[in-house]
């Protein structure tokens, strides 16, 4: 084992004195809320491409999350991990619903971009949906992969434990993502 991949394995977890504060005070749990609602959001959003159930689950995942601080354990994995194995599990059940309900998502044009270069956003924009698009069709556990590690800046072992598999899968898991999604944005791209 390298010395990186040693000093990554034992490094302490930066939360760990937040999380030992919220669990003697639940007011502290502000700090956490506040670090990870965005990247908790982000990953739920890029799941369900529903900015509506995407809060709604984000919502469930710190209210678990909350809920079960007391039994949260130091025991090598990090609180960032722990907390997207929970927005992962809210995930799964809100897939689970939205099967049963076959409601489509609604989707949003989003806020208009402040600046100069029209032209330059409308491509970027279109960029932007072309690789949602994309990320969209993936197998679930390689978008899954792609957004916790592209999007909320996951490592391998971090989302190995959100997705209970081995960092070497995970690694696997997102190589085949990345291949994947390459071809899908070659076959939208037409020869770009």
């Amino acid at each position: 084992m390298s010395d990186r991949a040693l000093a990554a394995r034992t490094a302490p977890d930066p939360d760990l004195a937040d999380v030992r504060a919220a669990q003697a005070d639940r007011a502290a749990f502000a700090t956490l809320y506040r670090r990870y609602l965005d990247p908790v959001y982000g990953y739920c959003f890029y799941l369900l491409g529903d900015h509506h159930d995407a809060e709604d689950v984000t919502e469930r995942t710190f209210l678990a999350a909350m809920a079960a601080l007391d039994r949260f354990r130091d025991t090598g994995s990090t609180f960032r991990s722990w907390l997207f194995r929970i927005a992962h599990n809210q995930l799964a059940n809100a897939l689970r619903s939205r099967s049963r309900h076959r409601t489509a998502p609604l989707t949003a044009a989003g806020d208009p971009p402040s600046g100069d270069d029209p032209a330059g956003h409308a491509d970027r924009a279109d960029e932007a949906r072309r690789l949602r698009s994309a990320i969209s069709r993936l197998p679930d556990d390689r978008r899954q992969v792609v957004v916790l590690r592209f999007v909320d800046g996951l490592s391998a072992r971090e989302i190995g434990v959100v997705l209970d598999r081995s960092p070497a899968a995970v690694r696997v898991l997102q190589h085949r993502a990345l291949r994947d999604l390459a071809r899908l944005l070659d076959e939208d791209g037409g020869g770009r």
